[in-house]
């Protein structure tokens, strides 16, 4: 990989200051001001499954995924003394539904769809991976291929960009917001957006020269290097933003707190030495769970939005 440019998202973090509450959907309370849905007060609405539902967020292949987190998997079945099954969920949209529904229980949601699955899905994010110096996160970077004759993101003007989906933060609402505010780029204006839904899909067709560039996150595009997934110098980097936080790990806000403790403990107490888990995120030096705050950590994704006008309307 070549890098060719390292541009700041200063410019996103000048907006007003957000509102300190958070539009939950009207289904949940959020009585302590986190942001994030209230476990029920009322014992009725609390649930206790007998199996419990995980899903990792569908950024790559969701085959890959299933021997990488087995181990996990039974860890975290000892560790609440529950059934565990892993479910591969095809897209964004498929996960924030099964969450809003309650057939799934524990997941990893995508950077930019982490404020979509706490305001409609009653998502209660509490994990991040990180590396073991504590620091975590990923970067956005515009991908082309080395014949394509972009050298600059000036260049992007007149030529087709790959998006992942809508709801991605790197995949599609950062690389635009970015674009437009700093290079005065937008789309269907100057450049033709495609979405390839995931960020593996435009990855591949970057280095097949099927689309001209791509939106990625950086954190997949390292893991597919390292498994030789891609080969990496048929790939040019002319664009990489700050660092955001990677992928969210919580659980649906009516489980019982007993459960949700016991869940918190398996990620907090997993050992990751040895481990699939370990192999597959080395790429990016990541090798522990980090306990995190969606009003905190998050504050940045949320600024993103408010730039882009985006609310969380749910259906």
């Amino acid at each position: 990989m070549r890098f060719l440019a390292t541009v700041s998202i200063a410019a996103l973090c000048a907006l007003p200051a957000l509102a300190q509450d958070f539009p939950l959907d009207a289904r949940y309370t959020d009585a302590d001001g986190d942001m994030v849905a209230d476990i029920p007060s009322d014992a009725a609405q609390l649930v206790d499954p007998e199996t419990l539902v995980f899903a990792y967020t569908p950024v790559e292949d969701p085959a890959v995924y299933v021997d990488v987190w087995q181990g996990f998997l039974d860890h975290l079945a000892e560790v609440t003394g529950k059934d565990v099954e892993f479910f591969p969920v095809q897209s964004n949209a498929a996960q924030y539904e099964a969450l809003r529904a309650g057939r799934l229980h524990i997941a990893g949601v995508n950077t930019g769809g982490n404020p979509i699955a706490v305001a409609c899905s009653g998502f209660r994010p509490f994990a991040m991976m990180a590396r073991e110096d504590g620091t975590f996160g990923y970067e956005m970077e515009i991908i082309t291929h080395p014949d394509s004759g972009i050298a600059e993101v000036a260049d992007l003007k007149g030529r087709t960009l790959a998006f992942t989906s809508e709801t991605s933060n790197s995949g599609f609402k950062a690389p635009q917001a970015l674009l437009t505010s700093q290079f005065d780029l937008a789309a269907e204006r100057d450049y033709t957006p495609a979405f390839s839904g995931a960020h593996d899909n435009s990855i591949l067709g970057v280095a097949n020269a099927d689309y001209d560039a791509a939106a990625v996150a950086n954190s997949v595009l390292k893991r597919m290097v390292a498994r030789d997934a891609v080969d990496g110098d048929a790939l040019v980097t002319i664009f990489k933003s700050d660092t955001f936080p990677t992928t969210g790990y919580g659980m649906a806000h009516n489980l019982t707190p007993e459960l949700q403790d016991k869940i918190k403990e398996a990620f907090f107490s997993f050992d990751w030495e040895g481990s699939a888990l370990k192999e597959e995120f080395a790429a990016q030096g990541e090798d522990r769970f980090v306990p995190i705050t969606f009003k905190d950590d998050w504050k940045v994704i949320r600024e993103i939005d408010a730039a882009l006008g985006v609310e969380y309307t749910c259906s």
